[in-house]
């Protein structure tokens, strides 16, 4: 397969999983399960970007607001055909709580913020155990990450992802 082709069809389906999930955390009062069958939040954060068009004729917008629900511009770019490209997400559990950037494009995680681990040790406490509690909290959203991806795959490559779409759109004309 072409490279660029490649690039082309991975940028959609990273689009279609951003715009569902803004949907779907919104539809669900930002509850997912994760594969374990535990519970986790999902919420988008205060910064989205859409974009349309091609080559030099591209028009993008990045929208940011201290309350998710006053995005309308990122919104009223989704009905007028732009995409989602990038978003900021936050996933919370219990206590913990995790932000990041997400790229449609490269499905490219950035800026992860995971929650704070204790940087004091006791006296017997091993000195790695600092770094393999961070990576656990990595290795943690990334599997929350790809719960709601592999959610998404499901709809999205069954004969229901059609309703889906019809959904999403009647989301969009909500004000």
């Amino acid at each position: 397969m072409d490279l660029q082709l490649a690039v082309e069809k991975n940028s959609l389906l990273g689009e279609e999983f951003l715009t569902w999930l803004w949907f779907k955390s919104e539809e669900n009062n930002g509850i997912f399960e994760a594969r374990d069958g535990s519970s986790f939040g999902l919420y988008f954060g205060q910064k989205i970007a859409v974009q349309a068009g091609e080559g030099e004729a591209k028009e993008k917008a990045v929208c940011s607001s201290k309350v998710l629900s006053e995005l309308k511009e990122a919104r009223l770019g989704l009905r007028r055909g732009k995409k989602v490209i990038e978003a900021a997400v936050m996933l919370e559990q219990d206590k913990d709580s995790w932000e990041m950037q997400i790229k449609a494009e490269n499905f490219a995680i950035s800026g992860l913020k995971t929650p704070k681990v204790e940087m004091k040790l006791e006296e017997g406490d091993n000195p790695d155990a600092r770094f393999f509690e961070k990576m656990y909290l990595v290795e943690k959203s990334l599997n929350f990450l790809d719960s709601v991806y592999e959610q998404f795959l499901r709809v999205r490559l069954s004969p229901d992802w059609s309703e889906e779409v019809k959904k999403i759109k009647t989301w969009l004309e909500k004000e």
